[in-house]
């Protein structure tokens, strides 16, 4: 990503932020920037005009009842400020900001259920994608800061700078001078900072992963049983590290010399050098200021630097927001390649499936995973997909639901071409269970809807719960279908075994009504006895429904009605259980190597 930036684009991208924040949390904004004003006025009042107004009154005599009554005024003001502060930082601020990085949030987890799969397949995207995630928070926390800077800056240099060219205007050159030299070392420590954060970033996601390997229960057994496994992660862990360390020792002699030149030649020498023996000249040698104005000039000096030094950095701090906030807008601006043509409705009872000369790739340099692949599906048919690794089976499954679109060639539902249906209705037709399912930590029951249980038909759900062979299991849990799934955040959550897992994820496909039906090893954590139990309990529940199953075990394959074996991307054979064993072809080899291992059944 390039780091150059245009000013219109810097204020655009802090503009974006700003207005996420505001309309997310409109009082804590406004209360927030009052607070930041208030603050420096106060203190200017407090340390500067007050300080002086005090050695002003001893210096030449004013009454002692002026003074009394400056500091009665004073006291209320910053009892009445103190209050304020605590009304906005612990109400509003409570408040406000987690609504902020809420709503923040909110927009890219919904971007990115938009996204397309193959997204999540492109490294380069992906790391975007992560980044842009991992630093939504920050961009909020930045810009909470960029306020203060920008109007705490811009009070103190206004209310000082006044009171400087009041009681000596030559004072404000040593003033300009500090800031231009700080303005341009800000920013080149800034770009370098962000050089370090994206050359750094693919080894801390990497440490990132090994640090949830190391502490999520998924890992737990494995790592106990191959303690080999630790002994690479640690050293992988390490190396990451190095690389941290190597970036970090690369740039850390630059980043010295850099910052050394802006923290005191641009700042302190000037300040404090340069800057006193200017007011020791004035007040001893020329005598053109008091004495009580060189001791509140050197003493609000610091303030006024502070100011200077707050606003150079305001821009600096600005661009380098800018920069993080650009991908964060980049991957909020990105357009879905998968997407309706005319949003036709589609059907609700099963229609012919066809593929027509199919062809598809992940990657243009690795070749076609499918290759002219023509087939018809017809309705409520069961249709099992079989082959080796890499045969393309889970790839046509894909192309079907329209995870992916097909580089060339069409798939037609009822004779239209799917991309011309609505994509969210097209998905909902196919229910699904994936060989690699998820269960999520939430209730057993909202685990089968996989949406909102509020409204839900209880009844429906457990049918389905019994019918993908759970139904023993779920008496056994006291809270039924309201028992959460892990025990990481409930005390009577449950964990369930592998093949208890797979029967949830299976219900789910019992309780969609969806006219057609994918299920990618549906099986494979099962025993054979449940495993038979299963197949008939879905043939039951799917005879009015097309079914397209991918499985290894071929005495699943047998009760489908076609078979189709695939091997590179290609059908190699296809017909029933009965007449590809009499092909004496591929399929027939499977179901050798597997037939002792069914027999019984």
């Amino acid at each position: 990503m390039k780091q150059k930036q245009t000013f219109k684009q810097v204020i655009d991208n802090n503009l974006f932020v700003l207005k996420i924040c505001f309309s997310a949390a409109p009082l804590y904004i406004i209360t927030y920037i009052l607070e930041m004003v208030r603050n420096e006025v106060f203190i200017f009042i407090e340390h500067i005009y007050g300080i002086g107004f005090v050695l002003e009154s001893i210096e030449f005599g004013r009454p002692f009842r002026d003074v009394a009554i400056f500091l009665i005024v004073l006291f209320i003001l910053i009892c009445l400020g103190m209050v304020f502060n605590a009304w906005m930082y612990q109400s509003i601020a409570q408040k406000g900001l987690p609504k902020m990085k809420q709503k923040f949030k909110s927009m890219l987890y919904e971007k990115a259920q938009e996204l397309d799969l193959e997204c999540y397949d492109n490294p380069e995207y992906y790391n975007e994608f992560v980044l842009a995630v991992s630093e939504a928070d920050k961009q909020v926390d930045r810009m909470m800061d960029f306020l203060s800077k920008l109007f705490g800056g811009i009070t103190v240099f206004v209310t000082t700078g006044a009171f400087f060219l009041i009681k000596d205007s030559v004072s404000v050159i040593f003033v300009v001078f500090s800031f231009i030299c700080s303005f341009v070392f800000i920013q080149i420590i800034n770009k370098i900072n962000y050089g370090i954060r994206l050359e750094k970033n693919p080894y801390e996601r990497k440490r990132s992963y090994i640090n949830r390997v190391f502490y999520l229960n998924d890992y737990a057994k494995e790592l106990r049983l191959n303690p080999d496994v630790s002994n690479k992660l640690f050293e992988q862990f390490n190396e990451a590290n190095d690389e941290i360390y190597k970036i970090d020792k690369a740039n850390a002699k630059r980043k010295f010399i850099i910052t050394f030149i802006k923290d005191y030649l641009c700042n302190d020498f000037i300040s404090d050098v340069l800057y006193i023996i200017y007011l020791v000249y004035k007040a001893v040698v020329i005598r053109a200021v008091s004495y009580s104005s060189v001791v509140i000039l050197f003493n609000s000096f610091g303030n006024l630097k502070r100011s200077l030094r707050i606003v150079t950095e305001v821009y600096p701090y600005a661009s380098e927001t800018s920069l993080y906030v650009d991908k964060i807008r980049n991957f909020l601006n990105y357009k879905p390649e998968i997407f309706s043509k005319k949003k036709l409705q589609v059907p609700k009872e099963p229609k012919k499936i066809e593929f027509r000369n199919v062809c598809f790739a992940y990657k243009e340099e690795e070749g076609n995973i499918t290759n002219n692949l023509s087939v018809i599906i017809n309705p409520c048919e069961k249709i099992a997909l079989v082959g080796y690794n890499g045969a393309g089976k889970t790839t046509l499954i894909k192309l079907l639901m329209r995870l992916y679109d097909t580089k060339s060639g069409t798939i037609l539902l009822d004779g239209i071409d799917i991309k011309e249906y609505d994509v969210e209705q097209y998905r909902n037709y196919i229910g699904t269970v994936f060989q690699d399912y998820n269960m999520y930590a939430a209730t057993v029951k909202e685990n089968v809807l996989m949406n909102n249980a509020d409204e839900a038909a209880e009844d429906k759900i457990m049918e389905s719960l019994v019918k993908s062979g759970f139904g023993e299991r779920l008496l056994s849990l006291k809270s039924g279908i309201n028992t959460p799934v892990t025990a990481e955040f409930e005390d009577n959550g449950v964990n369930l075994s592998g093949g208890e897992a797979q029967k949830v994820a299976i219900s789910r496909a019992f309780y969609k009504d969806s006219g057609l039906i994918i299920l990618d090893e549906p099986s494979s954590a099962l025993d054979p006895i449940a495993e038979y139990e299963l197949n008939h309990s879905m043939l039951e529940a799917t005879e009015n429904k097309t079914v397209i199953f991918i499985s290894h075990r071929l005495s699943t394959t047998r009760l489908a009605d076609k078979i189709f074996m695939l091997e590179d991307g290609n059908i190699i054979e296809a017909g029933s259980h009965d007449e590809l064993l009499k092909l004496n072809g591929k399929y027939a080899e499977m179901w050798r190597v597997q037939a002792g291992q069914y027999l019984a059944v």
